[in-house]
């Protein structure tokens, strides 16, 4: 079973359990989903719906950002709520050592800051949906700058 497949069966499961909140986050993310494929004219494998999942949670916490210094806590913790939704179809995130493992082997050809973007290129191919981006970024970037 694809990860759509499970994505959609969850969507009835959500309508059999009148469950709004998860209905509608469940909703949104099969309509980004729809949307993607459509404008690309693709059908996406699990690997594509993984990344829609990851764009989508990072807008909710960009929203949690600006709603928390707005003071509106009740549209922050609506926001929280769909990420825990949304999190449920990614993959287990792999630990901080091992993502500093990965990207301590993926610099061992980097000459410096320059290598930047062919480094985060193929740490993007390996850790798609596996690690924070933000994160692993940071990583290739300290250990860059210590070349």
């Amino acid at each position: 079973m694809t990860l759509k497949d499970q994505i959609t069966d969850d969507m009835k499961a959500a309508m059999r359990a009148k469950d709004s909140e998860r209905l509608g986050t469940i909703r949104l993310l099969l309509a980004a989903i729809k949307q993607r494929e459509v404008d690309e004219r693709v059908t996406l494998d699990d690997t594509a719906v993984v990344a829609v999942v990851d764009k989508l949670i990072k807008q909710r916490k960009d929203s949690i950002t600006a709603y928390t210094q707005a003071a509106r806590q009740d549209l922050a913790d609506k926001e929280a709520a769909e990420i825990v939704v949304l999190q449920a179809y990614l993959p287990a995130r792999l630990s901080e050592a091992e993502v500093a493992a990965v990207v301590a082997e993926l610099v061992v050809g980097a000459s410096g800051p320059a290598d930047m973007g062919k480094v985060m290129g193929a740490a993007k191919a390996r850790l798609a949906g596996k690690a924070d981006m933000g994160q692993v970024s940071a990583l290739i970037k300290a250990a860059l700058a210590a070349r």
